[in-house]
């Protein structure tokens, strides 16, 4: 996948949950913004109550949603056979863009109203969602093959003799003389050295992505931990919230409400 086609990716899962939430919003927010008591009179209700046609089928589609966004990371993350199936990072994406559109839908179904173990539920959810978000960004500080297998500190730091190696002998570049240096100041050098500016475009790449392995080799171990501990916090939550959506569904089941089918 070129780097166009990621960014178009990613946009894409940014605009459908943007216009979901804005359509959901739109439909229910005179309903929303009644106290519950008012719900009832409401021209609505019986559309986009919890177990309503519109209401019960966010739930329904919500669960589904969160559910092939979880284990189809998993399974690309942990069984073997998936192991060549795309690159794990856009399968995080994917599992991160799954993962908060089922939950906006799902909010919407519970119209705004927690109570007893849905409660519990919602913001284990909830937490799954923001520890989400904060496991994406430890993930990104480790680096990585394009396969997603993280590096070891070995690995890492021949990846950053490498880049030395390219800067010195194709360019004649210590990095160690110029790695505070501002790029204005490098640019002087380079045109010192009758650098062309193809070639500057090339050095300056190189210069940030030396920098940005210098800065990641500094904080590798800590990463490295920091990912440990919030597996120890993400996971947990994550059971609770599908043990208490599967017995809410078994719930639901057990009173009649099959949505359309």
């Amino acid at each position: 996948m070129t780097q166009f086609v990621h960014r178009l990716f990613i946009t894409l899962y940014f605009l459908i949950i943007l216009t979901t939430t804005g359509i959901l919003v739109y439909v229910g927010l005179s309903f929303y913004n009644l106290p519950m008591e008012e719900r009832f009179y409401h021209l609505q209700y019986e559309l986009l109550k919890p177990s309503g046609l519109w209401g019960h089928g966010l739930g329904v589609i919500g669960t589904l949603i969160i559910i092939i966004g979880l284990f189809s990371y998993m399974a690309r993350k942990r069984l073997h056979i998936f192991s060549r199936v795309g690159v794990l990072k856009y399968w995080l994406e994917f599992h991160i863009f799954m993962c908060t559109l089922g939950p906006v839908m799902v909010l919407f179904h519970t119209s705004f109203k927690f109570g007893g173990i849905v409660s519990v539920g919602f913001w284990s959810m909830a937490i799954v969602w923001a520890s989400g978000i904060v496991g994406r960004f430890i993930y990104l500080q480790i680096p990585r093959t394009i396969e997603g297998r993280e590096l070891s500190l070995h690995e890492v730091e021949e990846i950053k003799n490498n880049l030395d190696s390219e800067l010195l002998e194709r360019y004649d570049i210590d990095f160690s003389e110029i790695k505070t240096s501002k790029f204005s100041t490098i640019r002087l050098k380079l045109i010192s050295k009758q650098i062309s500016r193809k070639d500057f475009k090339k050095v300056r790449q190189l210069i940030r992505n030396q920098r940005k392995m210098v800065r990641r080799i500094g904080r590798l171990e800590k990463m490295q931990q920091l990912f440990k501990y919030w597996h120890v916090a993400h996971l947990p939550f994550a059971l609770i919230m599908l043990l208490i959506m599967v017995v809410h569904v078994i719930v639901v089941l057990t009173f009649g409400y099959k949505w359309i089918f």
